[in-house]
């Protein structure tokens, strides 16, 4: 059981360093103006790019990831072969600078590896002895793989001379000359360390298609599920957030650069420390869920989403204090994200978990933020305009009365419907 513990946490590791090569500076690099070494898009055209993608692959992913692997091929192959051709898709990516083909290729990439989120959950579900208590422990790899692949690139890449500093991200250097044209040098690293993740899938434990008894469409069976009212208060309370998820990775990039003044090769490591504040959290996620409950613990993860806008919001306080915050971040992200896909394998029959976690990331990674590209390009009409001085703090209040309301919401109406909730 170690060694296979320890092969599934190198796949979470290497699953989103691969995400978090590029996901932090994109936004700054593609809304940065030409002349600056950007491309100059709008805020609506960056929530367009992101969200539209993003609701492509999860939308999709009930059918290429959970029925392909719930019915038809083993997980850890079919994991193989989609982060292959995405890292491909990944690298030709970086030399676009047209929006159509970043938007293109952006759908294409996200249709091959959104799936790939809950197929790596749900391997590891299928492997670990007490999901309660271990999935956890093998998930904080993800963080840590997401702060390395962060930390890696703008010290390697981006900065010379280096020397530890007393302020978050905790270290200064001297930024290479054309550092914001640079950045999206993060895709073609992360297309590349795809293909290598996807040649160590082959070391992954093997998990066969369950074909015996069972319908042959998976992914009908588990939207069935919605059909209980806890899973779809939860799907309910899964929308509004992922959307001020997406307004995060959006637009903290560009705020950290225009209002804090942060360079562009500190913005990923600065945001890493929401993944620092997760690895802890996340290691003692089980016992949180143990002691407070299903309810208790994704309603922490909501509020902590207010808690940070509304700091961000409060955009006349001291930068260290702004940018520490986002350790609320790691709370939010583990106490929610990560509770709900526990909840979500607890709640699904075994024949079906695979396609189960794609109908949760349909609405976390799918419908949410296809929906924040016209409410983003609302809100950057009224707050952030082109021709105009930006209100911030209008555009993170906004985000903090939203978690307020999902927070209350759904504290007032879910109830644990699987054994050993420890809410009721």
């Amino acid at each position: 059981m170690g060694f296979v513990k320890s092969r599934l946490s190198f796949m979470m590791f290497l699953q989103y360093a691969v995400w978090g090569l590029w996901l932090p500076v994109l936004a700054r690099y593609l809304q940065a103006s030409v002349d600056d070494g950007g491309l100059g898009f709008s805020t609506g055209q960056v929530a367009t790019i992101l969200g539209v993608a993003s609701a492509c692959g999860a939308l999709t992913a009930p059918f290429i990831g959970g029925q392909l692997a719930d019915r038809y091929i083993s997980a850890e192959k079919l994991l193989a072969l989609l982060l292959l051709l995405g890292g491909i898709v990944k690298f030709f990516t970086a030399y676009q600078t047209s929006f159509t083909m970043w938007l293109v290729l952006s759908v294409v990439y996200s249709v091959l590896y959104q799936p790939t989120l809950a197929l790596t959950n749900s391997l590891t579900f299928a492997h670990v002895n007490n999901p309660d208590k271990y999935f956890p422990l093998v998930r904080v790899w993800g963080a840590i793989g997401w702060i390395a692949a962060s930390w890696v690139f703008s010290m390697v890449w981006l900065l010379t001379d280096m020397s530890p500093a007393t302020l978050p991200p905790f270290f200064t250097g001297t930024e290479i000359a054309d550092v914001t044209n640079r950045l999206v040098d993060a895709l073609k690293f992360s297309g590349g360390l795809s293909v290598l993740y996807a040649g160590f899938c082959f070391l992954l434990p093997r998990t066969p298609p369950n074909r015996e008894n069972v319908e042959a469409l998976a992914f009908v069976k588990a939207f069935a599920l919605l059909k209980k009212p806890s899973f779809a208060v939860l799907m309910a309370a899964c929308l509004p957030i992922s959307i001020i998820h997406q307004a995060y990775f959006v637009q903290t990039g560009p705020y950290f650069s225009e209002v804090l003044s942060m360079q562009d090769s500190y913005i990923g490591p600065a945001m890493t420390i929401g993944q620092f504040a997760e690895i802890l959290v996340m290691v003692a996620l089980g016992f949180i869920l143990l002691r407070f409950g299903f309810r208790t613990t994704i309603a922490i993860g909501c509020a902590a989403y207010f808690l940070r806008f509304a700091i961000f919001g409060t955009v006349d306080l001291p930068v260290p204090l702004i940018v520490s915050s986002q350790a609320l971040h790691g709370v939010s992200y583990a106490c929610f994200f990560v509770s709900v896909y526990m909840y979500t394998d607890r709640l699904a029959p075994p024949d079906i978990r695979h396609s189960a976690q794609t109908v949760v990331s349909i609405i976390l990674i799918g419908v949410g933020p296809i929906l924040s590209s016209p409410f983003l390009t609302i809100l950057g009409r009224i707050f952030l305009p082109e021709d105009g001085p930006n209100n911030y703090a209008g555009f993170w209040y906004t985000m903090a009365g939203i978690a307020l309301i999902t927070t209350v919401a759904f504290v007032t109406f879910f109830r644990d419907e699987t054994t050993g909730g420890g809410d009721e």
